[in-house]
């Protein structure tokens, strides 16, 4: 049986709580494998840099355009155009999340 484990609060200076303190090893065990999780690189790629997050996430994985293009069966430059496009219809953006081994809440942020 797991002991439950305190976590410490920490309260903005409105009094509400504001953050949440989680020993180390218990957020490697509950979130570590976790495939919502989005490395730091890509979220600074996409908001700091601009790239969109299909291209933070291709470039994080070290993939070309055209080893992404090649998964999903079509040509590199069809690819570049969707990878570029801030809006895609839901299949499309769930396709290239397969193709790049990620959960769509992951691309879709």
């Amino acid at each position: 049986m797991n002991a439950l484990t305190k976590f410490q609060t920490i309260a903005g200076p409105d009094g509400n709580p504001l953050f949440v303190v989680v020993p180390y090893d218990e957020f490697i065990q509950r979130y570590c494998n976790s495939e919502e999780l989005i490395p730091h690189e890509v979220i600074e790629a996409s908001v700091v840099h601009g790239a969109t997050p299909i291209k933070a996430w291709r470039e994080h994985l070290r993939l070309t355009q055209g080893d992404v293009a090649q998964r999903l069966g079509i040509s590199q430059p069809a690819y570049a155009k969707q990878e570029n496009s801030a809006r895609l219809r839901p299949a499309t953006l769930a396709r290239i999340a397969r193709a790049l081994g990620l959960s769509l809440a992951q691309l879709d942020f």
